[in-house]
Parts: C-alpha cells; structure tokens; sequence
C-alpha cells in the first residue's frame, strides 16, 4: 500500500490578525476548533491511504486534541496532533523532573497527546544558527567557521530526534540547502553542492537513529530554502525529483531502509499535481492555502489540494 504522507505546519496561528498575526478570530480556540471541524466535514479523515498531521503551537494542542476526539474514530482515522519540535533534553523518571522553562520536551508534547513531531524546519535551523551568530560574529566570513556552525547545528537537531524517538513519537525530519550553500554555476555543480550539504545534514541528523526504526515511524522533508518567499522560482519537478532521490538513496545508506519524503516548500494547489507526479515523493508540507488577499489556511483549501494530489 502507498501512504500519501500530508503534514500542516500552522506556525503561530494563535495570534489574532488584529496583533499581528493570521488567525482571523480573536480566540485562537474557536478558530483551531473550526478548522478540524471542518477537516472532518469535508471528510479528510475518513480517506484511505492518507495521512494528515496538524503541526501546531503548543498553545493549540490541546484544543485540538479534545476537538478531534469529538468525533467517531472512523470520521477521523487518519488525522492526528503534532507539534513544531521539541526540546534537545527530556524529562527522566529519576532524573530531570522539569527544569527547561521556556523549552518543550518530548515528554510533555506526548502527555498532551502528540504522537508525531517536526523537527529542523529551516526557520527552527536558521534560529539555532543565530545564536551561533551572536557568539562569533564573524560566521559568515570564514568558511571554516560555516561549516563548524552547520555541523553544530546538525548535532543539537539530533538530539532533538533521539529525544522525540526515545519518547515514542515520530518524527519528521526537515533538510534542505539555502541559496548560499547551493550556489551559483551550472545546474551539475549546484547538484553537487545540494547533494553534499544534504547527505551531511542526514548522515548527522540521523545517527543512532536506527535502534528507534520498529518502534517508530520517520518522514524527511525536503525544504529547498532558496526559493521559498515571495518571487522566488519553485524548484520544477526535475528537481525534486534529483533531490528526493538523493535523499532516499542517502537514507538507505544510513538505515537500511526506504523512508517517506515529501515536499517541504509549500504544497499548494498550484504545484500539487506536479508535486504528485514525482515517483520518489511521498507527500507534502502545506502552510498557508491563500497567498493573496484573506491570506492564510482554510480547511476548504486544503481539501482542494488533497483532491489535486491524490487524483
């Protein structure tokens, strides 16, 4: 069986567009609430070889968690909670009971219900590598200290992993290569340039995963960073297609295994049916639905491009 794997990263959707943010009501519950509902209506939930993860703010969690349980579990089978990341350190029966304010260990998102977490979206990578930043200031004029940083970057990601895996929760894995690291030149010197920041990201990113691998469950997302924003040029499917191989073929070498990837730039109606049409891809990340006037995501939307993918 073929498993379309579908993640929602919701980012901060907490915040009311009167502060600021996308969400259109004032009580982020009442909206998180009306859009699972509406997931439900629509019948997301009761397709088959499908599976939808909602990747929310800790703030949203639990909302979300008694809305979904709302409804029968045949309305909502393949749905499930998750969060954004989690913390590099757990909490240990016998050991650290607590002491990580402002940090979310795996052991609380699991008690809230969360069975599957993302972990190194780019902007959780570029966050880490600005702390890196504020301490030598200088990184981004000295190639050596470049590549120190992404290595340390890679090492602190891991731990994030191990910590989610030894918890029992999933895990997707996000990787991806920024404009810098890609490049200029000819298109086979940009492959190789992707093709090595990539296989160092999994090679780090996943050590001493593979103890985890009959217990759970891993996806990686490919983020091509260069060309997500306003006016950038999506990568084609050729492309994708390169990449999601590399990926496949690198994880193979590390796990043994055939592992899920999907596309983590933006699935949207737009590049869906492109998106789908790549043997090696598994699947999508969506953000927003609307990029233009009410921006932000709507369930109806998001049904529209199951519809596109999955036909």
């Amino acid at each position: 069986m073929v498993m379309t794997h579908l993640f929602v990263n919701l980012k901060r959707f907490e915040v009311s567009r009167a502060k600021g943010g996308l969400c259109p009501y004032e009580s982020p519950k009442l909206w998180i609430e009306g859009i699972l509902a509406e997931t439900v209506k629509l019948g997301v939930g009761t397709l088959d070889e499908l599976q939808v993860v909602y990747l929310v703010p800790e703030a949203l969690i639990i909302p979300a968690q008694e809305k979904l349980a709302e409804y029968d579990e045949d309305l909502r089978k393949c749905i499930q909670i998750g969060c954004q990341s989690v913390f590099r350190q757990n909490i240990v029966i016998g050991g650290n009971f607590g002491a990580f304010t402002s940090s979310f260990p795996a052991a609380s998102a699991y008690q809230l219900g969360c069975r599957w977490s993302m972990i190194a979206h780019s902007e959780e990578r570029r966050d880490k590598k600005g702390v890196i930043a504020a301490f030598e200031p200088d990184l981004d004029k000295n190639e050596n200290l470049k590549k120190r940083a992404a290595v340390a970057v890679d090492s602190l990601v891991n731990q994030e992993v191990l910590a989610a895996l030894e918890q029992g929760m999933n895990i997707l894995l996000c990787v991806g290569e920024t404009a810098e690291e890609r490049g200029n030149g000819s298109p086979d010197e940009q492959k190789k340039r992707t093709s090595e920041i990539l296989a160092g990201q999994l090679k780090r990113g996943l050590d001493q995963v593979r103890m985890h691998l009959s217990r759970q469950q891993i996806v990686i997302g490919y983020e091509p960073i260069w060309a997500i924003g306003p006016g950038k040029t999506p990568p084609d499917g050729e492309y994708i297609s390169f990449v999601s191989r590399l990926i496949k073929d690198e994880v193979q070498k590390i796990l043994d295994i055939d592992i899920p990837v999907i596309y983590g730039g933006g699935l949207n109606e737009k590049n869906a049916a492109t998106i789908s049409n790549v043997p090696s891809i598994d699947g999508g990340l969506v953000a927003l639905t609307r990029f233009t006037g009410e921006i932000g995501f709507f369930a109806a939307d998001f049904k529209t491009i199951i519809d596109i993918y999955l036909s």
